[in-house]
């Protein structure tokens, strides 16, 4: 089964739709995909420590993992949500600047993801990638890019052979090639599958993956090895 670094809750404001946990659950099965990494909306959009712990009460009853979203339009109250999630062991941070208007330079961006390196956390980084990555270049983070684009995908690549730390998500490099040129020049080990089901075309993501040209090593790494490891977790 597939782990999807992808996986979010809620409303989104700009649209309407909801997506409870419940409905989520049960459309990650057709598609093959286990469980994996799950925000809430409303911790990026309303308020962060309720959110959060939605997040959590959905992946532990699932069998999920949580992953803490943070207001950058509120730094004070990001830095203790940052703090909070490591005490309860949670293993990952969201960030979503373009989502909230928040500019990469903003101090509060820079403060917060400072702080979940610092704690070990990893970061989940909405946003493209040559505006957002060079603003977190440096901190020793590691780092999923989840709206890494196909078009941007040199541009990731000069960033990631600098940052070892840096990863792409599936769910926009499904050109031809993305994904085999993202393997041969930085390594399979940097992508990460995800593929944002509820939200977009996930089934498109998982059909990229049967028809690509991996190796099975490559494909396991992809699946949920990658995300695993940069977890923390057993498989």
């Amino acid at each position: 089964m597939i782990t999807d670094a992808d996986l979010l809750i809620g409303r989104d404001i700009a649209t309407g739709a909801r997506l409870p946990g419940a409905e989520l659950a049960a459309a990650l099965g057709p598609l093959g995909i286990g469980g994996g990494l799950v925000t809430s909306l409303r911790s990026l959009l309303f308020d962060a420590p309720s959110g959060n712990d939605e997040a959590r009460a959905v992946a532990a009853e699932q069998g999920w993992h949580a992953a803490a979203g943070v207001d950058l339009r509120d730094p004070l109250t990001a830095l203790a949500e940052v703090a909070r999630a490591a005490s309860l062991g949670v293993r990952a941070v969201r960030l979503a600047p373009d989502r909230q208007g928040v500019p990469a330079t903003a101090p509060g961006l820079a403060a917060v993801a400072r702080a979940a390196v610092d704690a070990d956390l990893l970061l989940l980084v909405e946003g493209d990638v040559r505006v957002v990555g060079p603003a977190l270049a440096g901190l020793g983070a590691s780092a999923v890019f989840v709206d890494a684009h196909f078009y941007h995908l040199g541009d990731f690549v000069l960033l990631a052979r600098d940052e070892p730390g840096f990863h792409a998500s599936t769910r926009l490099l499904g050109d031809i090639d993305g994904w085999e040129v993202l393997a041969a020049e930085v390594g399979a080990e940097r992508l990460v599958f995800g593929s944002r089901p509820g939200w977009f075309e996930a089934a498109a993501v998982v059909d990229r993956l049967a028809a690509g040209g991996l190796t099975p090593a490559q494909h396991d790494l992809v699946v949920g090895g990658n995300l695993r490891r940069l977890l923390g977790v057993p498989a």
